[in-house]
């Protein structure tokens, strides 16, 4: 951990039992006492099995989207975790639930929403999305949801839990929905996805918004992976054009425990307008009692939220503001200099070609072996299999696999054999700051592989 972080982390943890013996100061009870010996031992054998992961908080790292919390986050989920607040109920932990409140005015401000809004964390972008897409149903029922190929598979399986119909748009050459195939008459809500996790891809909201609004069809845009990277909306690093709209979306989805710097259990999802807190309205006989202010068990699907998390991203955003240029704003861009620094160097490689231009900081390429005179696809999905064995198995790079259908494949490189329905290729995603510097050597391992 951070030095700092842990000496913060042992001050606040000081002053916090002060507060707590304040109450009364007794001995532990014995049916919850353990010995020294005990929890050494239980902690050492737990330090040797943790050994067994893979260096997520490394750079060396460049497989899926994992990376450890900052030691901020780190230092005060632990802190909160002492008392184990409930986000539920504002008798369940007044502070984080206020935390919370203000983390999200925060996000609705940084999404453009403003001071009108509904939203509230969530235990993962799962939820979030689902409470999302329940929403959607609620709002025009018996009307599909629908979304494109490209989409994280949350959604078809959600709307699957909710009974909702559902209508896969496919994607055109040039990156737009293909709209002229859907029946607006049957469309309640339809998702843009800013950011998907398999490419990374920034879908054409632009395209989307002023049909669906013509057609008086909601969005609902899915920012799970890239809803950060709107910190750099107004830079010349990104394409701003889609992440300028966001706020006319109808509800946004956020993912703080992916680029937000938190630990896992931290989503978010924010509704344009207020009133759809209708649709949560219940009652319950023992909570709700200790303020008249909303509880965010009000407005949320989830009953028990580990107030933690709020807390966790409270103290990051004190630290790390939404911004361009402190904060949020630098981070992302080193995310994306790398991407775009792995894809300049692909382009001039010999072993290594890059599929496509990377939208955010996630890079798929593949392989080339120059010995051969007709390379098929075949040959690139066994040599990146072959690759990608290499790294895990040297422990020099850690790297992920993506399936590509032939089809998408050959359009973008017509130049290969095509004997397979699909290709599988390389993947990096690089959510780390520090990879910017480390592309290089990573590249160079890579290469050394093939």
């Amino acid at each position: 951990m951070n030095s700092k972080a842990g000496r913060a982390l042992d001050q606040g943890l000081q002053n916090l039992q002060q507060w707590k013996d304040s109450f009364g100061v007794w001995d532990e009870d014995s049916t919850l006492f353990i010995s020294d010996e005990k929890i050494e031992s239980v902690f050492g054998r737990l330090a040797q099995r943790l050994k067994c992961n893979y260096p997520f908080h490394h750079p060396v790292y460049a497989g899926q989207m994992l990376k450890p919390p900052h030691p901020v986050a780190w230092a005060a989920y632990s802190m909160a975790m002492s008392i184990n607040p409930n986000n539920h109920a504002l008798d369940g932990g007044p502070p984080s639930s206020e935390m919370e409140k203000e983390v999200m005015e925060k996000l609705a401000l940084f999404f453009g929403y403003g001071d009108t809004y509904l939203g509230h964390l969530t235990a993962s972008g799962t939820i979030a999305n689902l409470e999302a897409l329940w929403i959607a149903r609620e709002s025009n029922p018996k009307k599909k949801i629908a979304f494109s190929e490209n989409s994280h598979y949350t959604h078809e399986r959600m709307c699957g839990v909710l009974r909702v119909e559902t209508e896969k748009v496919r994607i055109l050459d040039d990156g737009s929905f293909d709209l002229k195939s859907v029946n607006p008459e049957e469309i309640g809500t339809i998702v843009v996805t800013l950011g998907t996790t398999g490419l990374g891809d920034v879908e054409k909201l632009d395209q989307v918004l002023p049909w669906a609004k013509e057609h008086g069809i909601r969005i609902h845009i899915d920012s799970a992976y890239g809803g950060f990277f709107r910190s750099l909306k107004d830079s010349d690093i990104i394409d701003g054009t889609q992440w300028m709209l966001m706020q006319d979306a109808d509800s946004i989805v956020v993912d703080p425990h992916k680029h937000g710097l938190q630990p896992y259990g931290c989503g978010a999802v924010l509704f344009k307008d207020p009133s759809v807190g209708k649709f949560y309205k219940h009652d319950s006989p023992y909570t709700y009692f200790t303020s008249d202010d909303i509880h965010l068990g009000e407005i949320s699907l989830e009953c028990s939220r580990a107030g933690a998390a709020a807390v966790a991203f409270w103290a990051t955003l004190q630290c790390f503001p939404l911004e361009e240029n402190e904060g949020f704003g630098p981070i992302m861009k080193k995310c994306r200099k790398a991407a775009l620094n792995g894809y300049s160097l692909m382009e001039n490689s010999e072993k290594l070609k890059p599929y496509k231009k990377p939208d955010l900081d996630i890079l798929a390429y593949f392989p080339i072996n120059l010995s051969t005179k007709k390379t098929t696809t075949s040959q690139i999905s066994a040599l990146s299999k072959k690759v990608f064995d290499a790294g895990m198995r040297d422990q020099s790079f850690y790297l992920s696999l993506y399936k590509v259908p032939v089809s998408e494949f050959n359009r973008l490189h017509p130049e290969y054999e095509v004997d397979t329905e699909q290709v599988t290729i390389l993947r990096s995603v690089f959510m780390r700051p520090e990879q910017e510097d480390f592309i290089p050597e990573l590249i160079e391992r890579i290469e050394s592989a093939i």
